[in-house]
């Protein structure tokens, strides 16, 4: 199975606020930057539960049709209307395997923790990192503390006109 991360940090390296806030992204609908062409690729997205409650308040539902597995060990809230959103524990091998046996071959994995979860477990294949250009000092890390070193091989980097920079990896086993 193929797992995927794309994400929109600061240029100093934070996803989100410290509280979660994500103010300092750019709105939805602005310049295309490979977003849809990448969801045409998923089969199904696994997102932390405070992303999970971030989407929720967005407004409509971010996701389609596209199969959700929420990681979490409380209770969630409740999905919108003809969301597919399915709660979901574990370590992140045991869920891959999961996931595979159930047909799943390219899972979007997104969250602060989660992402940091599947990296350390050597279960994330490429990362699509977009640099927001702003500096907000402090917050939630892309990528937090890791114990071993997790090289990358650079396969694109690309600019758009709002500033944003985006930059694809592989991550080399």
């Amino acid at each position: 199975m193929k797992a995927s991360v794309f994400v929109g940090v600061s240029v100093d390296g934070f996803m989100a606020r410290a509280n979660g806030n994500l103010d300092f992204l750019p709105e939805g609908g602005g310049e295309p930057h490979g977003y849809d062409e990448f969801m045409s690729t998923v089969d199904a997205l696994v997102i932390g539960r405070k992303t999970y409650e971030t989407v929720l308040g967005f407004g409509g539902w971010a996701y389609g049709e596209k199969p959700v597995f929420v990681l979490s060990s409380r209770e969630l809230a409740p999905p919108p209307a003809g969301a597919i959103v399915e709660h979901v524990s574990g370590e992140p091998k045991d869920i891959v395997s999961t996931l595979d046996r159930r047909g799943i071959r390219h899972i979007y994995v997104d969250g602060g923790v989660t992402i940091q979860g599947f990296l350390r477990a050597g279960l994330i294949q490429r990362l699509i990192v977009t640099r927001v250009p702003v500096l907000i000092g402090t917050g939630i890390s892309l990528f937090g503390s890791i114990e071993n070193d997790i090289r990358l091989k650079h396969i694109a980097t690309r600019s758009y006109g709002s500033g944003l920079v985006q930059s694809e990896y592989e991550v080399v086993v």
